[in-house]
């Protein structure tokens, strides 16, 4: 009978049929395009429908449970219902399959690239429901996507878009052994995680989890040293509906505070001792402010200059701040090099867009909080003197930087220009001026920033409290999937 089969009939009916389905795909332009260029043929069907390939994906499809989907979002029982109709064969003429092949083909497309993309990609592209996130993760494109559906080995392709990360394979495990509903949505959220594609960190890199609150150097998997972390403030309640109140109003009062720290990846690349602050307009404006107004000496006693149109101003006490108005601030504040100074000894630098960086602290009691969410957004790392050890890896250099905070050398043979640093400091006839001073890693080591909130570790699960609220706005955008 399918001898008789007429493609400019048969044509007509795919093209109705596809601009009936069509409307509710994820990837429209893509499926016309392949069907275009392949002149509207069936191709999964003639390649995947005799050797059983395609009864192979709806299995694939109705499994999807495994990874928190759920299978009616791929059609799979439509599918199989389409594939056991024309086995059937009752078709009196060969233009009574023309609907059933159509729609079995176009609904074999849709739900072979939904499936495989959410695999290997993720169900959301975490840049466009996060705001702060600005890692950049990988994306399913039309050349993959084109040639994915062109394929010879349907089967293959489904195997291949198993995660395979260990991590994800822990959490999937536990996930189908988990009973209530609150864990099962946790878990499913981080299998999330774990499917997008991240940047290749390598084997050698530094990691900042956001709810653990935590840093921890690996290499090959091992760790090299872990430590507390103390990372931004979460955002005010309501902060979406405040931020549209102070684009109507403009008024600072309204502006909501959101010191939440950036996702990220960089290299470390540089460290500063005795680092200088350079006051950012946000704290300017909110703090800075309101202090030197309530104590005139606030400035010199903390250290921080003031500077109007780049140049130091010599007695900032003597600034009659009723003249100015603290969204128009004429002044730029920096704070120099020493104890007082709020990063503390150290300050680790990487490049990236949100001027976030790790750094040393004076407010040790910070790392003492269960809750360590306080920062303005940059992290604030518990053993920096450690952590800067690691970055250099040099004996010479490492006594070069305890030499610029003040602590004797490692090595013996460098305790003479120690005690010779330490006398120049010491030289009442010289001022001595502390000065940032810089030292390079050894090599620059990749860092990504995070928020995991569920994760294998230690023959268990650990879970994390969702500080930031990401887990509910995640939950928002993937629910529909379950």
């Amino acid at each position: 009978m399918y001898k008789d089969f007429d493609t400019v009939a048969y044509d007509s009916i795919f093209v109705k049929t596809m601009d009936s389905l069509s409307g509710k795909f994820i990837n429209p332009k893509i499926i016309k395009a392949f069907y275009s260029n392949n002149y509207n043929q069936p191709k999964l069907i003639t390649h995947f429908y005799i050797n059983g390939e395609l009864d192979s994906l709806v299995a694939y499809l109705n499994e999807s449970e495994v990874h928190g989907f759920n299978p009616k979002i791929f059609k799979g029982d439509e599918i199989k219902g389409l594939l056991t109709e024309l086995t059937a064969n009752k078709f009196k003429k060969v233009d009574e399959s023309y609907p059933v092949i159509a729609k079995l083909e176009i609904l074999s497309a849709n739900a072979y690239l939904n499936y495989t993309n959410y695999l290997k990609y993720g169900v959301v592209n975490p840049r466009n429901i996060f705001s702060r996130y600005y890692i950049k993760v990988g994306r399913p494109d039309s050349a993959g996507m084109l040639k994915l559906l062109d394929g010879n080995n349907l089967v293959e392709n489904l195997k291949s878009a198993q995660p395979k990360s260990a991590q994800y394979k822990a959490l999937q495990s536990a996930y189908l052994s988990a009973n209530s509903e609150s864990e099962k949505r946790i878990l499913l959220l981080n299998m999330e995680r774990f499917r997008w594609q991240m940047p290749a960190t390598g084997d050698n890199y530094v990691q900042v989890n956001i709810p653990d609150f935590r840093l921890t150097w690996l290499d090959n998997l091992d760790t090299v040293i872990s430590m507390k972390v103390c990372v931004g403030g979460k955002r005010e309640n309501g902060y979406e509906e405040k931020l549209k109140a102070f684009a109507k109003s403009g008024n600072l009062d309204d502006k909501p505070k959101n010191h939440e720290t950036p996702l990220l990846f960089s290299k470390i690349n540089s460290i500063q001792a005795n680092p200088i602050w350079n006051i950012p307009v946000s704290i300017a404006q909110s703090e800075i402010y309101w202090m030197a107004r309530k104590d005139p000496f606030y400035l010199s006693n903390s250290n921080i200059k003031v500077y109007y149109k780049d140049k130091l101003i010599g007695e900032p006490d003597t600034i009659n701040w009723n003249r100015y108005s603290r969204d128009k601030l004429p002044f730029k504040f920096k704070q120099g090099s020493g104890g007082g100074n709020a990063l503390g000894k150290f300050k680790f630098i990487f490049d990236n867009s949100s001027s976030i960086y790790l750094h040393d602290t004076n407010n040790k009691n910070g790392f003492n909080l269960t809750n360590r969410a306080i920062s303005h957004g940059c992290v604030r790392i518990e053993k920096p003197l450690e952590f800067a050890e690691q970055l250099v890896k040099d004996t010479y250099t490492y006594d070069k930087l305890r030499a610029e905070v003040d602590l004797p050398p490692i090595d013996s043979t460098h305790v003479k220009w120690y005690k010779k640093r330490m006398a120049q400091k010491a030289d009442t006839l010289k001022a001595f001026q502390l000065k940032p001073a810089w030292f390079a890693p050894k090599k620059n080591v990749p860092l990504i920033i995070t928020y995991i909130t569920a994760w294998f570790q230690n023959d268990r699960i650990e879970y994390r409290p969702d500080v930031y609220g990401m887990d509910e706005k995640l939950w928002a955008a993937m629910k529909k999937y379950r």
